[in-house]
């Protein structure tokens, strides 16, 4: 399979990596990242690279990426290595690291990570589907028509070429989506669906299966367009459609995102073409490198981040217009709030609708606590009583600011504790880097904003320290992050214990505020008696 790859951007993307910071890997390796591709931007297009056997491979990999390197042993060294950009720092006089300019604390609403940032990083650390046992709702288009699904991949009479790609990739058998969207997206005459589905369910790798096999090989012109909102979003679709498709020599691919600068009036014999809105729209209208009417499946990926980002709402509407009558479209995204459904109407007609149900956090199978303190530094000798009394497989502890968590990680550090420290000032390849190995108990102790507060599971995790209870802008409790947050422990089954710091009348008043919502009453825990706390494991 070919690529048409982008070239470097100028400037670079604010999620792209810089050189030489660390990314996830294969295993517990660590790699570091280089250009996307030899060249200037405004140079004439990136040469299509070829695989080791003489015909187009998956270049992506070998050129995109810099040769791994060992495993980032010194990170552990210093906690500053692992948790600010290229920016100059200093500590302050706690010893914690923070920013030279950094002179006014940032606040969780500061720092929340966007919807796309977020994406991209549960795609950097899911390296399995996740094993879901939650319902799945189908809505047909036609209620008297029969619902099918399917346990098998042999079961849907896919391409042999397409089915050796599938089990390549490590698919033994589909998903809970993937077992009924599947039968739909590949049914003839094509249908249209809108699919709401969490990050590893397996949906990304549903709808290239859908592209590979509308795709025909020997038309050279793009049949298939996939709109992701980001270029780095782009790529980590172009991987999964570079993998499935590795025994299709005959197949390329093309990416549409900024930098990547075709000659005007060139027209694109790349089957697949995958971009953001504003680049696509570009190539489609005022460039003409693609024919719109050619097109036979439109898929627009990551729809709740989409509408998120201004002006992409407006231009996937205008090139879902230009589309044929008889394309088909398919729609997918991780929640379905209102904008999200509206959107999904006006770019979708007709459509199948499956939902995959959120896993229902809980707190029933988690024992929570409260310690009384005055100020900071009680706080920190609290969780050191703790931590001398019980054992603690892995913790996770939340704090309200980036200050604090790194004040809070480098005197666990100087504790003697191994520790990774988690923020969103970090790079999302830098997070996932940092994950990884909290995943792999190189690091006992993550201390995190909350950038961390959803959708990372490690089973390991037996406690939760809230550091800082959590707040709304306006100062009230957040109930849903308290969830999230101490739902990082009793995960699995197992039983998990949640300790919350109290140093002020508000932050009590937050606590009763938090009893009264989730009904659960949390007891005082008195961290100076070794013997009450050696209860609370038991």
């Amino acid at each position: 399979m070919s690529l048409l790859i982008p070239r470097p951007l100028s400037p670079p993307l604010p999620e792209r990596a810089a050189p030489g910071t660390p990314v996830r890997g294969r295993g517990s390796r660590v790699r570091a990242v280089s250009g996307w591709c030899r060249g200037r931007a405004g140079a004439a297009p990136a040469r299509r690279h070829r695989g080791c056997c003489g015909h187009p491979g998956p270049a992506m990999a070998t050129d995109s990426w810099a040769l791994a390197v060992d495993e980032q042993e010194a990170a552990a060294e210093s906690l500053s290595t692992l948790h600010l950009k290229d920016e100059k720092t200093k500590p302050d006089a706690n010893g914690a690291v923070v920013k030279a300019d950094d002179n006014v604390e940032k606040t969780e609403d500061e720092e929340k990570e966007d919807r796309a940032a977020q994406s991209l990083l549960n795609k950097l650390i899911r390296s399995n589907l996740v094993d879901t046992t939650n319902q799945v709702e189908v809505l047909q288009r036609d209620p008297t028509s029969p619902l099918y699904s399917v346990k098998s991949f042999e079961e849907l009479r896919l391409k042999p070429q397409l089915l050796q790609g599938v089990y390549a990739m490590g698919f033994n058998r589909p998903s809970k989506i993937q077992e009924n969207a599947l039968p739909m997206m590949l049914a003839e005459p094509p249908q249209n669906l809108i699919a709401q589905s969490q990050s590893g369910t397996g949906k990304t790798a549903a709808f290239v299966l859908a592209m590979l096999s509308r795709v025909e090989p020997g038309n050279k012109y793009p049949q298939c367009l996939c709109l992701s909102p980001t270029y780095e979003l782009a790529l980590q679709t172009g991987k999964v459609i570079e993998q499935m498709g590795n025994f299709y020599p005959e197949l390329k691919l093309a990416y549409a995102v900024r930098g990547n600068k075709l000659e005007r009036g060139q027209k694109i014999s790349e089957q697949i073409v995958i971009g953001t809105p504003g680049t696509v729209l570009d190539w489609c209208s005022k460039l003409k490198f693609i024919d719109p009417k050619k097109i036979k499946v439109f898929v627009l990926d990551e729809a709740d981040v989409m509408i998120a980002t201004q002006g992409h709402q407006d231009q996937s509407i205008r090139i879902q217009r230009m589309l044929p009558r008889d394309c088909q479209m398919l729609l997918f995204s991780a929640t379905f709030e209102d904008s999200v459904w509206k959107f999904a109407q006006k770019v979708v007609p007709d459509p199948n609708i499956i939902k995959l149900k959120r896993e229902e956090e809980t707190l029933d199978t988690i024992k929570q606590y409260y310690v009384l303190c005055n100020n900071r530094d009680e706080k920190f000798r609290a969780l050191c009583n703790i931590y001398g009394a019980i054992t603690i497989a892995q913790a996770m502890i939340f704090c309200h600011t980036r200050k604090t968590a790194g004040w809070l990680a480098a005197e666990l550090s100087r504790e003697g504790h191994q520790v990774a420290l988690l923020s969103g000032e970090m790079m999302v390849e830098q997070r996932a880097a940092v994950i990884e190995r909290f995943r792999e108990g190189k690091e006992k102790v993550l201390v995190t904003t909350n950038v961390c507060a959803r959708g990372i599971d490690v089973e390991q995790v037996s406690v939760v320290i809230n550091f800082d209870l959590p707040v709304d802008k306006d100062g009230n409790p957040d109930n849903e992050t308290y969830l999230h947050r101490i739902g990082r422990t009793g995960r699995f089954g197992k039983r998990g214990l949640a300790i919350n710091m109290v140093d002020s009348k508000h932050s009590m008043n937050i606590l009763n505020r938090i009893q009264e919502h989730f009904n659960k009453k949390i007891n005082k825990l008195d961290t100076d008696d070794l013997d009450e706390i050696e209860k609370i494991n038991n």
